[in-house]
């Protein structure tokens, strides 16, 4: 039977749940939780959306991600594979990580919103030693949400949903700490409302148009590493794979381009080719300082 398709929506903001396949965990120790923490602020900062919240069980996990902009599936492709073949490499085996595709569904409104956010925070309670202090669980982003924890990884945008739990920041945090434990109750849903701290859906987000041309991608990486634009439709050359590698990333960042279109664009060069300089294009972005404010660098030059 085929699958149905995704839901998709360049303003949304989705829940995001991934699990292993039943006779493995999709994390065996810590090292495993922090290197897919690292994916995800790699691919936060390659498509610029923004996470609300996470939390790492051994064998699932939980995001609530605001796409920005971007294609989600993109984004959560990119983070999973690249943990699969770290986690195969590491473990020695092949095959299958993930059950399935990626489950999301899309977050319609600031009461779902706010639902959501309480029971991704509630899942370390049932861990054994967190039951009544989920926020000292490492890996959620609850602690943080509370001001009792430092962003290390820099991954959190807390702000906007926390803003609907009270009137000050102290207020919000004690509503929201009180309400963790009240997940599991039936009536959660209905009685989330505060009675006598009212908020509004801030509809204030500000959401990244994806509508730039390849064109002037491909002028504005030209200029930015010296090299003429009408090189980037040359064949394979060593000097021109970092060039080519961003202008990939922007490419698929910015103009949502799959890379069947990046194929067409560049001429030339093969989705297995294009696949490779996505990699080392995020490599680059992530680890050397000259490329790393290159996307917003773009942004800046180019929006309307």
């Amino acid at each position: 039977m085929a699958r149905r398709a995704r839901l998709k929506a360049e303003d949304a903001i989705f829940h995001i749940m991934c699990k292993s396949i039943s006779e493995i965990d999709l994390f065996k120790d810590d090292e495993d939780k922090k290197k897919y923490l690292f994916l995800i602020k790699k691919y936060k900062d390659t498509y610029k959306i923004k996470i609300y919240g996470y939390c790492l069980m051994d064998n699932h996990c939980h995001l609530v991600v605001d796409v920005n902009g971007a294609d989600i599936s993109k984004v959560m492709h990119g983070i999973n594979f690249s943990y699969a073949m770290y986690f195969n490499r590491k473990y020695k085996r092949e095959g299958h990580l993930f059950k399935d595709r990626f489950k999301s569904k899309i977050i319609k409104n600031e009461r779902y919103l706010k639902t959501v956010s309480l029971y991704v925070h509630n899942n370390p309670t049932d861990i054994s030693g967190y039951k009544n202090c989920p926020e000292k669980y490492g890996f959620s982003s609850l602690g943080i949400f509370l001001g009792k924890r430092r962003d290390s990884f820099n991954i959190v945008d807390y702000e906007f949903v926390i803003s609907f739990f009270g009137k000050s920041v102290k207020s919000a945090r004690a509503n929201y700490y009180n309400l963790i434990f009240r997940c599991n109750e039936e009536k959660l849903k209905e009685e989330i409302e505060f009675e006598d701290e009212k908020t509004e859906y801030k509809s204030g987000r500000k959401i990244l148009v994806r509508n730039f041309k390849s064109e002037d991608v491909l002028e504005f990486v030209g200029m930015r590493m010296d090299i003429p634009k009408v090189m980037f439709y040359m064949k394979y050359s060593r000097n021109l794979v970092k060039a080519k590698a961003i202008a990939i990333v922007l490419l698929k960042s910015l103009c949502n381009f799959k890379s069947s279109d990046i194929c067409g664009i560049l001429g030339n060069i093969t989705q297995a080719r294009v696949s490779k300089l996505s990699t080392i294009g995020i490599e680059l972005i992530g680890t050397e300082e000259k490329y790393e404010n290159i996307i917003e660098d773009f942004i800046k030059c180019y929006s309307s």
